[in-house]
């Protein structure tokens, strides 16, 4: 397979353990096959990691992957992701950044970064132009990733230079720890920032100024310039520039799919609290990521402090759910979990549920180190996410998320379970949008709103919400679609078809992309995670929603009474399976994987 364009066509690998670092090319038959991103970081992954290794094992490997867009003039293409095994959930994980540090490592001459092994003491790696270092890193161990990624900017002399670094949690391996980029991004699920630190990795520093090859220039510009006016700056997307997430807190508190009370209801009287109208009325600036003209990343002013704003799932998540109606408050904890390196979804609902158990009469002031944890309470909500982000006492238990709280304290799981493969259901409440439900129990790295956003088309948009007809066929298509936007990499707030997607990636290629194509390679690269999930043993019974949401109806709103039918969801779930080519017990039959080109 020869080179193609939009590629620097090299690889930068890490090994830890005995600090070797190496440049090797970009396996372009890969290339050609998975695109980038998610895609060519999955097959990576899948290729180089032994099955059943504990994903803290110094043998996981972080992936840093960017795609033939990164780096380019093409709009909404900033972003790029960690590829690794989740210590939270032991599937595949991918989780994606925001900003520069995509653009700068394709400038630096690299596509992708690759670490594995462990070091003896704290390090971080320096990336300039093509120049890898591994430095120590003695001096950030124990410092917050704010801090951490500051006094490397200031270390390596240039203010350009962008930073991943994990906070505490991170360091104390925290399965629901985080990365944070450049104070403003945050790459949150599935615990990628514990991987960081069973490494003894604080941060990655990068920086570049050399160029990579674009096949024709001219016509990519050309593209480029007619999508941003016809695709992007529409009406379909343009709300993320004006408003951003948050203006799905109305949105959802009006379908009755808001988190509320530990999922006990779909609306919040406060709503209008943490929404939309209040984030402006704090709005000080907007931010964008490399090149991309939504600009859809807001800070807030709260006192005299300059903090990023939280987005949809973080209001509705530490809002709503935990009854907080105060925005300044969802703020500071956003600031807290950033810093310390957690994911603020997981956090959250972790926190909503010791307040229901609190509430309930199970959880005692004295086992909560002395805090009151009734719903609504800001100082429950920020202290325990200090507890949880330090990994100090009564957050070493919560700090494994629901599921181990809920073994932990032996209270009855299918009253309180809200996970999908031990990741934290995400800000739509599933009981009132069914889309949802089976995207979430379908996802491969667990409940994950990102796979297939159905909720955009359930109740959000003209499909029947509270119904499994159709859902099957939408969740598929959603999710190989996405497959193909986060392998190029495009950001998920332009809703992209392949048409468009392949119109960009030919110029930029140097070969003619046909949209059939660009599917089939979508619905590969889905099968690929489920065949690395099902080398690791999951089946069936992992994509499952919770006991809580069959059996447990809402309360108030539109969604008043309503629960999951379980029935329901079984057909659906046959016939998702039937639509991939997957046996009755979620295994991609053999004709599937020939037809998709893979191996087992």
């Amino acid at each position: 397979m020869g080179r193609l364009g939009g590629y620097s066509g090299k690889v930068a690998r890490v090994d830890l353990t005995n600090g070797h670092t190496k440049t090797e090319n970009l396996n372009w038959e890969w290339a050609a096959q998975y695109i980038g991103g998610k895609g060519l970081g999955f097959k990576y992954l899948y290729e180089e990691l032994k099955p059943k290794l504990d994903p803290l094992n110094p043998q996981n490997k972080l992936i840093f992957m960017t795609g033939p867009l990164s780096g380019t003039i093409a709009p909404a293409t900033g972003k790029y992701t960690v590829v690794t095994k989740s210590p939270r959930t032991n599937t595949i994980l991918d989780s994606y950044f925001g900003g520069t540090f995509g653009a700068q490592l394709k400038f630096s001459g690299f596509d992708a970064v690759i670490v594995e092994g462990r070091a003896k003491k704290p390090v971080y790696i320096s990336i300039n132009n093509g120049k890898i270092n591994v430095k120590p890193a003695d001096h950030l161990w124990g410092k917050g990733a704010y801090d951490a990624i500051s006094t490397i900017k200031k270390d390596e002399g240039d203010a350009k230079t962008s930073v991943l670094a994990i906070g505490p949690a991170g360091e104390n391996m925290v399965k629901m720890a985080s990365i944070n980029a450049d104070i403003i991004w945050n790459a949150g699920r599935g615990g990628a920032g514990a991987v960081m630190g069973s490494k003894n990795l604080k941060a990655i520093a990068v920086k570049g100024d050399g160029k990579f090859p674009i096949a024709d220039e001219e016509e990519f510009k050309r593209i480029s310039k007619e999508l941003t006016e016809k695709s992007v700056l529409t009406e379909t997307n343009i709300w993320a520039k004006t408003d951003g997430t948050p203006i799905i807190v109305d949105m959802s508190n009006t379908a009755g799919i808001l988190l509320t009370r530990y999922f006990g209801s779909g609306v919040f009287e406060d709503h209008d609290k943490i929404n939309t109208d209040v984030v402006k009325a704090h709005l000080a600036e907007v931010r964008a990521c490399y090149g991309c003209p939504l600009a859809c990343k807001r800070l807030v002013k709260v006192g005299d402090k300059i903090l990023k704003s939280p987005e949809y799932e973080t209001l509705a998540t530490a809002g709503s759910n935990c009854c907080v109606g105060d925005f300044e408050a969802v703020t500071e904890f956003n600031r807290i979990c950033g810093d310390l390196g957690i994911d603020t979804i997981s956090t959250a609902n972790t926190i909503a549920l010791i307040m229901e158990l609190y509430e309930s009469g199970i959880v005692k002031k004295n086992m909560l180190d002395g805090i009151e944890a009734n719903f609504g309470s800001k100082e429950a909500l920020l202290k325990l996410a200090e507890k949880i982000g330090r990994n100090e006492g009564v957050g070493k238990i919560l700090s494994g998320g629901t599921r181990a709280v809920i073994q932990k304290l032996g209270v009855d799981a299918e009253k309180y379970a809200v996970d999908v493969k031990g990741l934290e259901i995400p800000g739509y409440e599933p009981r009132g949008t069914w889309g949802m439900a089976l995207s979430y129990s379908t996802a491969d790295r667990g409940a994950c709103h990102l796979r297939a956003w159905a909720v955009s088309e359930d109740a959000f948009g003209k499909l029947e919400p509270r119904t499994f007809k159709e859902k099957p066929a939408l969740v598929k298509r959603l999710e190989d679609t996405n497959s193909i936007k986060w392998s190029l990499i495009v950001c998920d707030f332009w809703l992209i078809n392949y048409e468009e997607m392949a119109a960009l990636l030919a110029p930029v290629w140097g070969k003619p992309v046909k949209p059939e194509e660009l599917k089939l390679t979508g619905e590969r690269i889905w099968n690929l995670g489920r065949l690395f999930n099902v080398r690791e043993g999951f089946t069936r019974k992992d994509d499952k929603l919770p006991p809580k949401f069959f059996k447990q109806p809402l309360k108030g709103g539109p969604t008043d009474r309503v629960k999951v039918s379980e029935e329901e969801f079984e057909k659906a779930l046959d016939e998702y399976y039937e639509l991939r080519g997957w046996d009755k017990n979620g295994i991609p039959k053999k004709e599937t994987i020939q037809r998709l080109g893979l191996t087992r």
